[in-house]
């Protein structure tokens, strides 16, 4: 079985059973070695690199690779679970192959490009039934940078981002290199000017982009990133930058009833609606008469973004529910509940029998 990807790549067919083979063992105690010196590569351990002739490299933090190669990574274990760029899986990319065999799990990436940059990282999964879990003990990791001159920034599908700068975390203007050497500044474009990276306020990380760590509403704008590295600079796509302004906490919710006092057969509807961050989802809960006697209501929720003008950007989400033919035991409290990761708030509306 463990022949079987040598089909794609030739020059490792010896090699693949050498992995098993004794006349390999006098090496692993220089990896012992190596180990011990650099402890950040325990955690690496179980994540490798096939090289040429069967060889194999355990692989640190950060590795650069020429785009337009393929490369195969290895991870011990018999039920390993692999992390890689989200867009791979978007376009159903068929250069992407994983397998799992008896005593590894395989991937390879074959005619890689400047848009694979990111991280490939593994884990064992350890299994109860249909219920797996990640081994925290048992993982791999690495950073991989596939450099390419005619692109330094990594390749997006878009022309044009949204960023969200929020007062209370830090925001990412994630214009990441192929090149880690490459040097990057930051730009806004009107007034055009290059905007000071000070390492304090604004850091630059290669894998991440230039990070805001507090951003403030004077930051708001459009603004690009331009990279050098032997040869003519180059422009990434456009950033909107918009900030966000919205009291931390638990949903700011209101409740609203077409009618407060309602017929028989009248149809009636109450909306539930909440503003907050543009990235906060809410989730709804409603509390109302006929609950109990199952009546049947339509419930739908929806949100949208509001532009509030000066930058500020509002998620505005709203959930409706419905009385199609109001009767007797539809009278009474109709409550909503709006729940975020912070908290829960409770509003209610009457509604009578007119």
């Amino acid at each position: 079985v463990s022949g079987q990807p040598a089909k794609t790549k030739r020059p490792k067919e010896h090699g693949e059973n050498k992995v098993f083979n004794k006349k390999v063992k006098p090496q692993t105690p220089k990896m012992k070695e190596r180990e011990s010196a650099d402890s950040s590569l325990k955690s690496q351990s179980i994540l490798t690199q096939v090289m040429d002739k069967g060889r194999f490299q355990k692989l640190a933090a950060t590795l650069s690779l020429s785009a337009g190669q393929s490369i195969e990574l290895r991870c011990k274990g018999s039920n390993v679970a692999w992390n890689y760029p989200s867009y791979l899986d978007t376009f159903k990319d068929s250069r992407l192959s994983i397998k799992q065999l008896d005593r590894y799990g395989q991937l390879i990436l074959a005619n890689t490009t400047a848009a694979d940059t990111g991280e490939y990282s593994c884990w064992l999964q350890l299994c109860n039934g249909n219920k797996c879990r990640k081994d925290e003990t048992k993982t791999g990791s690495t950073y991989i940078f596939f450099t390419d001159k005619e692109e330094l920034f990594v390749p997006t599908p878009s022309y044009f981002e949204i960023v969200y700068l929020n007062p209370e975390k830090p925001a990412v203007i994630p214009c990441r290199v192929t090149t880690p050497s490459a040097k990057v500044t930051l730009h806004r474009e009107f007034p055009s000017e290059e905007i000071e990276t000070d390492g304090t306020d604004i850091i630059y990380d290669a894998k991440k982009g230039f990070i805001y760590q507090h951003p403030t509403s004077d930051d708001k704008g459009i603004v690009y990133c331009k990279a050098e590295s032997q040869g003519a600079p180059q422009i990434s796509i456009k950033y909107h930058l918009l900030y966000v302004e919205v009291p931390k906490g638990p949903p700011s919710a209101t409740i609203e009833a077409s009618s407060n006092r309602a017929k028989l057969g009248d149809r009636v509807a109450m909306i539930c609606t909440v503003l907050g961050e543009p990235d906060v989802d809410v989730n709804f809960r409603w509390q109302y008469p006929g609950q109990e006697f199952e009546v049947p209501v339509i419930i739908k929720n929806f949100w949208r973004l509001i532009n509030r003008g000066t930058g500020h950007t509002t998620r505005i989400s709203k959930s409706l529910l419905l009385v199609e033919d109001f009767e007797a035991k539809d009278a009474g409290n109709y409550i909503c509940i709006a729940q975020n990761l912070q908290g829960e708030t409770t509003v209610a509306t009457e509604v009578e029998l007119h």
